[in-house]
């Protein structure tokens, strides 16, 4: 019964949804945006089970000083300060929550960016050495759309901006095209499986 009322639930209102969109009508619309604002309801209490969660798991590390506990503790005194800052400061302009929120952790979320960019640098090294034919076409086809983009290349050969564009528009829109129809596809079967009941991780992998 745990597990046939939710899957029943999943069948009937994937396959209604399903209806409502290939053959829309004002009832089953006005079902859908009530459905929608349902959702939204359910998101809020969602996140509060979301923040419990997350709380009760790094005061549990704390507790028994589990690796990397040091970093659970700045986790959470960190929240409760911003949280303060937030309650009796305000979020408006110029408020200490918003300097806080300003010169600190905006500063923090780009250093962290930052150093992303090493990774992804280190990602095209090894992505665009030349060991094979597909390999050697991304590397010349990155290093004319790179040239393309700056002022020497176009001093270099005036065509070269017009071969990086048609590269970007057409090679490159033409993969980003596969694979937004592969993710489609994906999410598809996956919608089904779930909605006839062959995909049951989502109740906890039973």
């Amino acid at each position: 019964m745990k597990k046939n009322i939710p899957m029943a639930i999943v069948f009937v209102l994937g396959v209604a949804f399903i209806i409502q969109f290939f053959i829309p009508s004002r009832p089953s619309q006005v079902a859908f945006n009530t459905m929608i604002e349902w959702d939204l309801i359910i998101y809020v209490f969602a996140s509060v089970i979301a923040v419990d969660s997350l709380v009760r798991h790094h005061i549990l590390k704390i507790s028994r000083k589990s690796r990397g506990w040091g970093y659970s503790l700045v986790y959470l005194g960190a929240a409760v300060f911003m949280i303060l800052a937030a309650v009796f400061s305000g979020t408006r302009e110029g408020s200490f929550y918003m300097k806080v929120f300003n010169y600190a952790l905006a500063p923090m979320q780009a250093t962290m960016f930052a150093i992303l960019a090493f990774y992804m640098a280190s990602a095209s090294y090894r992505a665009f050495r030349a060991k094979s034919t597909e390999a050697t076409m991304l590397l010349i086809s990155a290093f004319i759309v790179m040239l393309g983009l700056i002022p020497q290349g176009a001093a270099i050969w005036s065509g070269l901006p017009k071969l990086s564009e048609w590269l970007m528009l057409v090679p490159n829109m033409a993969a980003k095209r596969g694979i937004t129809f592969g993710i489609g596809l994906g999410i598809t079967a996956t919608s089904l499986k779930i909605i006839l009941g062959i995909e049951r991780n989502w109740m906890g992998g039973h």
